[in-house]
């Protein structure tokens, strides 16, 4: 997987995949980092977390191509304390 910050909230996600790598524009804002990361985590470790953890229950290709980390928190029950306990651990 590769990430590319293109600002402070954005990030672009290449995740490789049989038909080709998927790509992922991911949105973290400050709320949301400061909401599930640790102090001093930096937010492209909280964006390659939270893609692990989709990865883990869906396809890269079912991904849509652009996420807000404020969509996801809701979206899936126990997201919040999983990525907690996988920042809090280096």
């Amino acid at each position: 997987m590769k990430i590319e910050a293109i600002d402070d909230e954005r990030h672009l996600v290449e995740i490789p995949f049989d038909e080709g790598p998927v790509e992922v524009l991911v949105r973290a804002s400050p709320a949301a980092v400061a909401q599930l990361a640790p102090d001093g985590v930096p937010t492209v470790r909280v964006v390659e977390e939270t893609i692990d953890f989709l990865l883990a229950r869906q396809r890269a290709d079912d991904l849509p191509p652009q996420l807000d980390l404020e969509d996801v928190l809701p979206a899936y029950e126990g997201f919040e304390q999983e990525l907690r306990r996988r920042l809090s651990t280096p």
